[in-house]
């Protein structure tokens, strides 16, 4: 069992999964997509990946604002967990991802990686946050 992590903005997916013994977060790809509501090839992308990295739960990011309000982005997304889950089958749980970006550009900076690299590493360093304060969550939550 894998379960695999979204980080799902205006125009990319990005996408990380989870070691089978969901211990880490891997990052994997970068869905692009010309408009922001064309979902299909990019719904058909991840069912590629769910099929091949054996995925059984997905985590999605839930952008709140800092207020812990539910803004345009955040209603959009769980939209797309409703797409998702419709056309998987597989459960999609939403997972607060606020700062992850943050955290993932500085994580690139302390790397070296240049401004114009970063863009495309954004994303999936993102999911890969996102994955794993959701695998560290469920470890901490299995030794209470």
């Amino acid at each position: 069992m894998r379960i695999m992590g979204l980080d799902f903005g205006s125009k990319t997916v990005g996408v990380a999964i989870s070691d089978s013994l969901l211990i880490t977060a891997q990052g994997i790809e970068t869905i692009e997509r010309k408009e922001e509501n064309k979902l299909r090839r990019t719904l058909a992308r991840i069912e590629e990946l769910i099929v091949e990295y054996e995925v059984e739960e997905i985590v999605l990011g839930l952008p709140k604002n800092m207020n812990d309000s539910i803004g345009g982005q955040a209603e959009l997304t769980m939209e797309f967990k409703d797409k998702l889950e419709r056309r998987t089958g597989i459960p999609v749980t939403l997972w607060d991802e606020r700062l992850t970006t943050v955290a993932a550009n500085r994580v690139m900076m302390e790397a070296g990686i240049r401004r114009e690299h970063r863009k495309e590493q954004i994303d999936k360093i993102a999911a890969c946050f996102i994955l794993q304060g959701y695998l560290d969550y469920r470890k901490n939550k299995e030794n209470i």
